[in-house]
């Protein structure tokens, strides 16, 4: 009994916290451009429309480029310091890494207000760069949290065994820890660019209505009243989201990912 009703509460949680997408996914779906739900009729062209239109594909093509290029930089700066931080074990060491994580624990307001005053003083405000680096920054501590885990997963006398038999800092790298930890880059890269592709506060901040990306693309439409095509953007995030953590749980140690011990621990 104990089981069914278990499962049961399970049922309506997950539910529960299914009816936005639910809702959302209905009001797509909608023949005629309404806020209808349940849907009135069934029509896939808000879907198709996101391909079609010019304005919504450049602002797809625009965010994933922003993604692609910001999540790739976030994980070109957390490797380094993640090695740094596992090869020594100095207490002022632990400074960087409060700084890795510092712009994703304070509010994205903040980080934005910040790096906008910066990019402004600095005269580079609305270049599209500038928000590929303030996204790297402001994602930087996913695949910094990733590859610390990573890193913590490697046995250390590997590396020692490398470094008896000859090999410098750079072979060792290559040959052992590169492997090792490759699942855990991967997933870092993934979760930046989930994340970035659905970032609006920061894109705005630091490039205003120089690059619209489809979040800053759903914003400015609102001005003029709302599509199915809003909604449909929103399903195809969700899918996309879904598809990549999917992947990671399948092929990667997700439960360690996200900060479970392992038994041995």
């Amino acid at each position: 009994m104990n089981t069914v009703l278990q499962r049961l509460y399970f049922f309506v949680f997950g539910l529960f916290l299914s009816l936005p997408i639910i809702v959302v996914a209905g009001v797509s779906v909608n023949e005629k451009q309404n806020l209808a739900f349940p849907p009135q009729g069934f029509s896939l062209s808000w879907y198709s429309e996101i391909f079609m239109n010019v304005e919504w594909r450049n602002a797809l093509f625009a965010s994933i480029v922003l993604a692609a290029t910001s999540a790739a930089l976030a994980l070109l700066i957390a490797l380094p310091l993640a090695w740094f931080l596992w090869r020594r074990h100095a207490p002022w060491a632990n400074i960087f890494q409060l700084l890795g994580v510092a712009p994703f624990t304070l509010p994205p307001v903040i980080t934005a207000l910040g790096l906008l005053t910066f990019w402004a003083t600095t005269g580079l405000y609305g270049q599209p760069f500038t928000a590929v680096i303030s996204h790297a920054i402001f994602f930087v501590t996913l695949p910094l949290v990733t590859l610390s885990l990573g890193f913590t997963s490697i046995d250390r006398s590997l590396v020692e065994a490398a470094s008896t038999m000859g090999a410098d800092d750079r072979t060792v790298f290559r040959t052992i820890v590169l492997p090792l930890i490759m699942p855990y880059m991967v997933s870092g890269y993934a979760f930046a660019f989930v994340l970035s592709l659905n970032e609006y506060i920061v894109a705005y901040m630091t490039v205003g209505f120089t690059v619209e990306t489809l979040p800053i693309k759903i914003f400015n439409a609102l001005r003029y009243g709302y599509t199915p095509t809003m909604a449909s953007v929103t399903v195809l995030f969700v899918f996309i989201a879904a598809v990549i953590f999917g992947l990671v749980a399948r092929f990667g140690d997700l439960p360690k990912l996200l900060g479970a011990m392992s038994g041995k621990d």
